[in-house]
């Protein structure tokens, strides 16, 4: 899983810093879209707030959280550089109204907002988080009475609930298995 991590500015797609309303988040989306588009070999897309002043929930809906929601388990899109309470909970509204997990990078921690992994799932989702890439049988492994279908089973639904991403990578017993890596 060596595809880059691009970073994109939201404030370089907005005409001022203050995001208010669907209209403007659709346009805003607009122009996301294409750069994330034209990074086809950026795995994880990592969008800044810096110098962004304001969102409201309407337009955090039609920009960041629509976003992720189209590339949901194909590629990921998460946040850092916001410290801002009010936006921070304008955009988990936004991202739980749409039942979309979006990761907010602090440093070398991540705070889920929006929807958040299921009480089962919980764990694997943290053991996932704490390293770049991991498998169903290392967390089997580290866990006390977890077979690997189960942790297998985990990592799938956290996959497709869009809070992991996977690929097929070649196991060591020489089948196949899947690799998840976190966003960001």
């Amino acid at each position: 899983m060596n595809e880059g991590v691009r970073v994109l500015a939201l404030q370089d797609f907005m005409d001022r810093p203050d995001g208010w309303g669907r209209e403007q988040g659709r346009g805003v989306y607009q122009r996301l879209l294409r750069a994330v588009e034209a990074s086809a070999g950026s795995l994880i897309i990592m969008i800044s707030m810096k110098d962004v002043r304001r969102v409201d929930i309407s337009f955090a809906s039609e920009t960041i959280v629509e976003l992720a929601r189209r590339y949901r388990g194909a590629k990921g899109i998460c946040l850092r550089d916001l410290t801002d309470d009010d936006m921070i909970e304008n955009i988990d509204a936004a991202a739980a109204k749409k039942d979309q997990p979006l990761l907010l990078w602090q440093g070398k921690s991540a705070r889920v907002l929006g929807a958040q992994p299921t009480q089962g799932c919980r764990e694997a989702f943290h053991f996932a988080l704490e390293r770049p890439q991991a498998r169903a049988a290392e967390f089997a492994q580290a866990k006390k009475n977890m077979s690997i279908a189960n942790a297998s089973m985990k990592f799938k639904q956290l996959w497709e609930h869009g809070f992991l991403l996977r690929r097929e990578s070649a196991a060591n017993t020489g089948g196949m298995e899947f690799v998840y890596q976190r966003i960001g």
